[in-house]
C-alpha cells in the first residue's frame, strides 16, 4: 500500500497525496511550479531546478516513461516532484522505464494525488515560498514551519557546474570552436552548437576568462543554471572581462542575468517566475511573438539597463525583460529557451545569429 505523505508549505497549508519515487524524508525546498504539458523528463533532469520542488499543472505525468535520449544531463537536480496523477502504465516506442522506478534510483521523492491546480493557485497569488515533502502526520509545530520558511537555495551554480573542462566535437565539418560556459547547462544547448559545425568546449563556471581564452574561442556561449545570479560575484567579475575582449557572446537565461550584472544592470526576484513551455514573448524589432520554453524566478530589471544595452524581447503577459542586445560588443542575450521549443522551432534562428556573429568576427 501506498505511503500518505503531505506537501506542508511555509504558511501552514498542507495537501495529502501518497509517495511514490524515493521512500519520503523531509525534504525542503523551494515549491514552484511549470506549465508545460509536455517535456517531464526536460524538467527532472534540467540543473536550473537544483534546490527546488516541483509541481507539474498538467495532471497526468509519466505517460510516456522514461527516455534517456531526452535528458538534459547526467542525473535529476531538483529535490522532490509534484504530481496531480502518476501514470503507471507508459507506452512510448522509446520508453526505457517507468517514472516511478527512475525516481528510486535517483533518490528523488515524489507525491501523486496531490491538487496540483489548488497549490498553484496559492504560488501564484501569494508568490513563491518554501516546503517540505513530509510523512509527518498534521498539525505541524511553529518550529517546524520556521525551519521551512528560514531555506534557502545557496551555491546552487556551484553544485551543479562540472568540475573540469570537457571538449565535444562538432557534427560533420568544424567551422568554429565555443566556449561554453557552463553554470548549469542543458545539454540540447550544446547540441544545438554541434548541428551548426561548432566543436564546443563545456568550462566550469570558475573557469577564469584569461583561462577560457587560452581555448582561443570565437564565440562564447554564457548557459542557463539555477539560484540568485548576484550571488555569482566572482563569475560576473569574469564575464565582464570577457565581454571586453569583444568576442561574440550569447546568453541563455541565467547567463543572460549574469551578462546584465556584469555590464552594471541589475536583477530581482520575481512573484512567481516564468516556467514551461508556453510563454509568449515580443521581439522588439519585428513585433512578431514567439512561444518560448522558460525555467527562470529572477529577472533583468529593464530599467536599469545601460546605455550600452538595448532591450530586445519582452514578455508579452508581463512585459518583463525578455532580450538584451549589446552595442558596444558582439553580444546579444535571452531569458528564454531557444533550444527547448514545445512547438515551432522558430526560436532557433538566435543560434543561426550567433553563427553569423562568429563569421562576421573572423
Amino acid at each position: 500500500m501506498a505511503q500518505k505523505v503531505y506537501l506542508l508549505l511555509a504558511d501552514g497549508r498542507y495537501f495529502e497525496g501518497t509517495n511514490f519515487g524515493a521512500p519520503v524524508h523531509d525534504v525542503t525546498g523551494e515549491v514552484v511550479f511549470t506549465t508545460g504539458m509536455v517535456g517531464y523528463l526536460e524538467t527532472l533532469t534540467d540543473p536550473s531546478y537544483n534546490g527546488q520542488i516541483v509541481i507539474q499543472t498538467f495532471p497526468l505525468v509519466g505517460n510516456y516513461g522514461v527516455i534517456p535520449e531526452d535528458f538534459e544531463s547526467k542525473k535529476v537536480w531538483l529535490s522532490g516532484y509534484i504530481v496531480k496523477e502518476e501514470c503507471t502504465t507508459p507506452s512510448n516506442y522509446r520508453c526505457g522505464g517507468d517514472l516511478d522506478t527512475f525516481l528510486k534510483e535517483q533518490g528523488i521523492p515524489a507525491i501523486s494525488g496531490i491538487d496540483t491546480r489548488a497549490v498553484t493557485r496559492i504560488i501564484r497569488e501569494v508568490g513563491a515560498m518554501n516546503g517540505m515533502i513530509t510523512a509527518k502526520e498534521p498539525p505541524y509545530s511553529d518550529e517546524l514551519l520556521e525551519e521551512i520558511r528560514s531555506f534557502s537555495v545557496t551555491h546552487a551554480v556551484e553544485t551543479v557546474t562540472p568540475e573540469k573542462a570537457e571538449i565535444f566535437p562538432a557534427e560533420g565539418e568544424k567551422e568554429f570552436r565555443v566556449a561554453l560556459w557552463d553554470f548549469g547547462a542543458k545539454d540540447n544547448i550544446r547540441r544545438e552548437l554541434q548541428k551548426r559545425g561548432c566543436e564546443v568546449i563545456d568550462l566550469p563556471a570558475f573557469t577564469t576568462a584569461e583561462e577560457l581564452m587560452k581555448y582561443e574561442p570565437d564565440g562564447i556561449m554564457l548557459t542557463n543554471g539555477p539560484g540568485d545570479p548576484s550571488e555569482n560575484v566572482g563569475v560576473i567579475a569574469e564575464i565582464r572581462k570577457a565581454a571586453d575582449k569583444k568576442i561574440p557572446m550569447f546568453g541563455i537565461c541565467l547567463g543572460h542575468q549574469l551578462m546584465a550584472l556584469a555590464m552594471g544592470a541589475k536583477t530581482g526576484k520575481m512573484k512567481f517566475g516564468h516556467r514551461g513551455a508556453n510563454q509568449p514573448v515580443k521581439f522588439l524589432e519585428t513585433n512578431r511573438i514567439y512561444i518560448s520554453s522558460q525555467n527562470h524566478g529572477y529577472e533583468v530589471k529593464a530599467d536599469s539597463l545601460p546605455a550600452n544595452a538595448k532591450l530586445s524581447f519582452i514578455n508579452v503577459n508581463d512585459g518583463t525583460c525578455e532580450g538584451i542586445d549589446y552595442t558596444d560588443c558582439p553580444a546579444f542575450t535571452v531569458q528564454f529557451h531557444p533550444e527547448a521549443c514545445s512547438g515551432p522551432l522558430d526560436t532557433r534562428f538566435l543560434f543561426d545569429r550567433f553563427i553569423e556573429n562568429m563569421k562576421a568576427a573572423k
